[in-house]
Formats: C-alpha cells, structure tokens, sequence
C-alpha cells in the first residue's frame, strides 16, 4: 500500500497536479516577471573588460557605452576614465579625450601610479597642443614679379 500511494504521489506531481512547496529564504527568491526587473549594471570593472574587447575590435560605439556605464556605476574607478579618452581620442572629441584623461590621473591611487602613466601624459600633451593651436594655413609670401624694363 505504501508503494503505491508513493507512486501515485510522484505521479501526480509529475502531472503538475501537487506543486512541492518552496521554502522562501535568501537562496529561492521570489519568482519577479521580467517586465518588471530592473537592469542592473554590471560591475565597473567588468564594464571596463567588456568595453577594452570593443575597443581592441575597434567597435568604438560599443566601448564607449561600457566605459561610459562603468563610470556611472562607479564614479571613482580610474579604469573607466582611460577607456574613455582612449575611445573620445579616436572619435576625434579631442575636448573630451583630455578631460577623461586628467580625471584618469587624478583618480590613481598613488603619485607612483601617475607617474607611470607615461602613455596618458603623452596623450595629454598631444591633446593640449593640438587643442591650444588653431590650425592656420601657412602664408604665402609673393613677392611681386620683376616688371620688364
């Protein structure tokens, strides 16, 4: 008798007749439609990977997305700031490029840290130079043409 109504149990469950009860702690949680699931970013840190693939398969619309996500997710994370001038350096936003670059250095945790950005402080200067020197046509001196004498 036991064996049976074992069976008719398993059998009705798996019928969906007798749904099993779930204890409700941290590790079941209650069950949201995703309508209604908000998007959580990812990480900072992961951001910045993700937007460091974009950038290495030039795909600079899509870097420029996860860096800019990374930052907002955690304004203090250096990481987001470089991939960010990076990406503003080749769009062209020369403006732009410059200002992350400097929030880049200003966030490192260490003077140490700055120094060895080499790289940035290059890019930096190149910016400010570039930005700093309106691009002029050289003037052409003509000296008039000796007249005939």
């Amino acid at each position: 008798m036991e064996r049976i109504s074992m069976i008719l149990i398993l059998t009705a469950v798996a019928l969906g007749n007798i749904a099993l009860a779930r204890p409700q702690n941290e590790n079941y949680p209650s069950e949201v439609p995703k309508e209604t699931q908000r998007y959580q970013p990812p990480a900072a840190w992961k951001s910045v990977e993700i937007g460091d693939y974009y950038l290495r398969r030039k795909k600079y619309r899509g870097a420029l997305g996860r860096y800019q996500e990374a930052v907002q997710t955690d304004p203090y994370y250096a990481p987001g700031y470089l991939g960010l001038g990076k990406v503003y350096d080749r769009l062209g936003l020369k403006q732009k490029a410059l200002d992350a670059y400097r929030k880049y250095l200003d966030l490192l945790p260490s003077t140490k840290d700055a120094e060895e950005a080499k790289d940035v402080h290059r890019a930096i200067v190149r910016l400010e130079r570039h930005l700093q020197t309106p691009k002029k046509r050289p003037a052409t001196s003509r000296s008039p043409a000796p007249s005939p004498q």
